[in-house]
């Protein structure tokens, strides 16, 4: 009895730990180096959800959003649904953001966010978005692709540098995120971490 106690202690470590484990963020170059960031202090920010899609299926947007509003007025009613896509709307324009740059700023010397006077602008391409689930015990974190594209701010066409970033896990080492949105925030700030980290190791 005491050895199958210890298994059933151990499969519910692995449950907790294996999302991390399987699902590690990745981040490659596409094309372009670090060189023009050498020096630089600001880094202007913009956010582009245009191309994103959501779960394996990569479903659009608007397919997300019918779906979660189906789903929380079946179970806590329309006014709960409603208030859901306020937060979804404030997420988008605010909260996902402010996350991003918290975290950069935290691990990078450079300073990003609205900076429109910064010779360079860094476009957060928002490719794919898998919310992830919270059920108390048991947990899926979110994970959050982007593209990460360096322009030149007056010569938007000029592309310096593309980084693809796949799959930034957005949750806290076992302890889960009831609300979805702000699972999908720390997948954002992951994204942050990981950028400003690597920006870093390359402008050395």
């Amino acid at each position: 009895m005491k050895k199958f106690s210890t298994v059933v202690k151990v499969l519910f470590i692995l449950m907790l730990v294996s999302p991390y484990t399987l699902f590690a963020q990745k981040m490659k170059v596409i094309k372009g180096n670090f060189d023009f960031l050498k020096g630089q202090q600001e880094l202007n920010v913009i956010f582009d959800y245009t191309p994103m899609t959501f779960y394996n299926e990569k479903m659009s947007e608007n397919d997300y959003l019918e779906k979660r509003n189906k789903d929380i007025s079946s179970n806590k009613g329309t006014a709960e649904a409603e208030n859901w896509k306020n937060d979804w709307d404030y997420s988008k324009s605010t909260a996902f953001p402010n996350k991003f740059f918290a975290s950069m700023n935290k691990n990078c010397d450079i300073v990003t966010g609205k900076k429109e006077s910064a010779p360079y602008t860094l476009i957060v391409q928002t490719t794919w978005i898998y919310p992830g689930w919270f059920a108390g015990v048991m947990k899926q974190h979110a994970k959050v692709s982007t593209l990460l594209r360096f322009i030149e701010t007056a010569n938007p066409s000029h592309v310096l540098l593309e980084i693809n970033s796949e799959k930034a896990p957005g949750d806290f080492d076992f302890v889960g995120i009831p609300n979805t949105n702000d699972r999908i925030a720390e997948g954002y700030a992951k994204t942050g971490k990981s950028l400003a980290k690597f920006i870093t190791k390359k402008i050395k």
